[in-house]
């Protein structure tokens, strides 16, 4: 007999919390691998550092700096998914399959994408001030 989802057992397994602070452990485990082991990861939180520092510096707006830090995390999550799928394919196969190669190369386009969007958001927020600086 199936157990439906009001059986005591599951029910209580559903609503089981691991401790916050087991959760967030966790989670900086993951960032500290992402940024050890992984080399575009540490390339990524260096040009985030830089754009936030220079949008300080050149004192944009509020919601500038909102659509800034955005747009820092949108790479950060895109990278980070990128290497849990290459790493989750590369845990259950070494064998070359052009299906596996596809998902991975998606993953990376994602990254890509995200890079790009990186770079366009930056020139709109910084160019006319850095031009103006050195003028």
């Amino acid at each position: 007999m199936a157990e439906s989802i009001f059986d005591k057992k599951i029910f209580r397994n559903i609503f089981k919390f691991h401790p916050l602070k087991k959760s967030f452990s966790y989670a900086f485990q993951g960032l500290w691998y992402m940024f050890l082991c992984h080399r575009n990861m540490r390339i990524i939180l260096l040009s985030g550092i830089l754009a936030v520092s220079l949008g300080l510096y050149l004192e944009i707006t509020r919601i500038e700096f909102i659509i800034l830090l955005v747009t820092i995390s949108v790479v950060f999550i895109a990278e980070m998914f990128n290497t849990a799928i290459e790493l989750i394919i590369d845990m259950f196969t070494e064998k070359y399959h052009v299906l596996l190669k596809i998902i991975k190369d998606i993953s990376a386009g994602v990254v890509l994408i995200a890079c790009l969007n990186a770079v366009a958001v930056g020139y709109f927020l910084f160019f006319k001030r850095i031009v103006f600086i050195f003028k």
